[in-house]
């Protein structure tokens, strides 16, 4: 009878610092794809010029580009060889919701290459690649709106408390489907095609809009009731910022492509009517929550706010309302929603480069990806 030695756990530490294992990479890192893709995408749709901002755009998608390839080759890494882990991660309330992320990543990608990338691989091959990667992500996304819903009721424990605004996540990336779709309309064959697309794209609003109003009174009824979130997880209060922004971004979208899906005259006139009138009074309150959540940061920061990836939800989310500011600045011909985006770009354009100067920090020292102080074996750790 042959026996084997029990395999010796790695150290906790190489050289005197964490070491980092793909084990410990979790879906919340599609959030840096979709945080660093927004800056490219929303630069480019501002209402005003500036100088040299379309090369950085250039640069910044570029970057995004190499960052969706790094991820998911580090995430097919952590299912191939740590399926524990993974299963760990839909089962758990806190990390599950973050799968919506990878479709967001996908999308936001696609959409950047467009708006963006069309100028450095050309317009047919821009149009192609975000086709595919639109396509992916809406498929993924409609997946994960649902499955993740499903795990919430008949698998997850969750608590009075536990209400949270990542439980966002899952329902707003069909919003972000409907936001980046119509773009493609035009470039789909006249008639059928196009009108499906521009309905398709409507329908995917209506589904996250009506998930993420079933959502929105959890989250506000959590902190009512039980109080500000622990100050780790306060950045994600900006994720509500997120199916507001990209709502009024699809809308103004989706106007715009009324024509090319073959509706001109009152049809036309309609759709552009509503945008306005739909995205005017969410921008207000989409400002009132950015105020609200505003404060609550800076709560969390004088009682000590430690960096994690939660500070990425300063990014994405407040992208959306650039786009949705440019959008109603289009269509109202208001200086002041053009003025708006750009301010917000600029807050947008601040947050990213702080939480990816962090990150790059954290990375460089091990410390995003080491495994938690206090952390033991999975509780799945050999099955399977």
């Amino acid at each position: 009878m042959v026996t084997v030695a029990p395999a010796r756990p790695l150290p906790a530490t190489v050289g005197g610092r964490p070491r980092a294992s793909v084990r410990h990479l979790g879906p919340n890192w599609y959030a840096t794809v979709m945080g660093t893709a927004i800056v490219a995408g929303a630069g480019a749709g501002l209402p005003v010029e500036v100088p040299g901002l379309r090369e950085v755009c250039r640069l910044v998608w570029a970057l995004s580009v190499l960052m969706l390839a790094v991820v998911l080759v580090a995430r097919a890494a952590h299912w191939t060889r740590h399926r524990d882990r993974a299963r760990d991660h839909l089962l758990d309330p806190a990390v599950a919701p973050f799968y919506g992320c990878l479709a967001m990543a996908l999308l936001a990608v696609g959409g950047g290459t467009l708006s963006v990338g069309a100028d450095v691989i050309g317009g047919t091959a821009a149009v192609a690649v975000d086709a595919v990667l639109w396509t992916a992500g809406t498929l993924l996304g409609l997946v994960v709106a649902a499955g993740i819903p499903y795990l919430m009721v008949t698998r997850h424990r969750i608590g009075p408390a536990d209400a949270s605004p990542v439980w966002l996540l899952p329902v707003v990336a069909p919003m972000v489907s409907a936001a980046l779709g119509p773009p493609l309309v035009p470039h789909l064959p006249a008639g059928q095609w196009r009108a499906a697309m521009l309905l398709g794209c409507a329908a995917l609003m209506g589904a996250s809009l009506l998930a993420t109003l079933l959502m929105l009174p959890l989250v506000f009824g959590r902190l009512v009731r039980h109080g500000p979130l622990p100050v780790a997880l306060t950045p994600t209060l900006f994720l509500v910022l997120g199916p507001l922004g990209q709502s009024t971004t699809a809308a103004g979208a989706l106007a715009d492509a009324v024509r090319s899906a073959g509706y001109t005259g009152t049809p036309e006139a309609v759709a552009r009517f509503a945008s306005v009138a739909y995205g005017v009074p969410v921008t207000g309150f989409a400002l009132l929550w950015l105020a609200l959540a505003g404060a609550m940061v800076v709560r969390a920061v004088r009682r000590g706010m430690p960096f994690a990836m939660t500070w990425w939800g300063f990014t994405f989310p407040v992208g959306t309302c650039v786009t949705g500011a440019a959008a109603l600045s289009r269509h109202t011909g208001l200086d002041a929603f053009g003025w708006l985006s750009v301010g917000l770009y600029g807050l947008l354009v601040a947050a990213w480069a702080l939480v990816a100067a962090r990150t790059a920090a954290g990375l460089a020292h091990g410390t995003l990806l080491a495994p938690p102080p206090s952390a033991g074996p999975s509780p799945s750790a050999g099955r399977g």
